[in-house]
């Protein structure tokens, strides 16, 4: 059960996102609502998201700047080989915020989303075999949110106000731009990596 494929804007309202290493190139973000029924009877929602990459050229003649949504859907593929040889480190599968890789029989789980404008394509996971060591990592994570708990009444919390220039305050607005910058850098560079793909919409 899935929605309509979504087409996402920049901040700015532009659907082709120019690369900033080269001008040439574009992606488009698109996101897509998913629901899935679990085999333990549990509903579970979650939103995919992809990229569409092309020369700005061809992404503007095929017209989806004018377009809000698309045809088809996004799905989800696993594999034990990585996608890109070039960095596979990019879509390592990651439990959860235990920052454990999921393996099959030792080898690395990789994880990507492509869109499908078929609607025909279907998801292929790769069921992972060290559920051991991510349920330790979890019970890790959860004695360490638990700690304060235990303390608490023990220690009266005392709030530090600090006063900043507005030279101090400048400078982490430029941080914060700077971050920005640097992820928005790297959905740029994924544009290098399928230069020779193409899509049928």
């Amino acid at each position: 059960m899935q929605s309509k494929v979504t087409i996402v804007p920049d901040d700015l309202g532009n659907v082709i996102r120019v690369s900033k290493n080269n001008s040439e190139y574009g992606h488009v973000r698109l996101t897509q609502e998913s629901v899935a029924f679990t085999a333990n009877g549990w509903v579970k929602k979650s939103q995919r998201s992809t990229l569409i990459h092309g020369t700005v050229e061809d992404l503007t003649d095929i017209g989806i700047a004018q377009q809000t949504s698309l045809p088809g859907q996004i799905v989800i593929k696993e594999s034990t080989d990585a996608f890109n040889s070039a960095d596979p480190d990019r879509d390592l599968k990651i439990a959860g915020e235990t920052g454990v890789i999921c393996c099959a029989h030792g080898e690395p789980i990789y994880r990507k989303a492509f869109y499908d404008a078929s609607g025909l394509d279907v998801d292929e996971f790769v069921a992972h075999t060290n559920g051991d060591a991510i349920r330790e990592a979890q019970a890790e994570t959860a004695q360490v949110d638990e700690a304060p708990a235990k303390g608490k009444g023990k220690k009266k919390k005392v709030e530090v106000k600090q006063e900043i220039s507005a030279a101090q305050l400048a400078e982490i607005q430029n941080s914060i731009k700077e971050e920005e910058e640097e992820v928005e850098e790297e959905d740029d560079e994924l544009v290098e990596e399928v230069e020779d793909e193409t899509f049928d919409l």
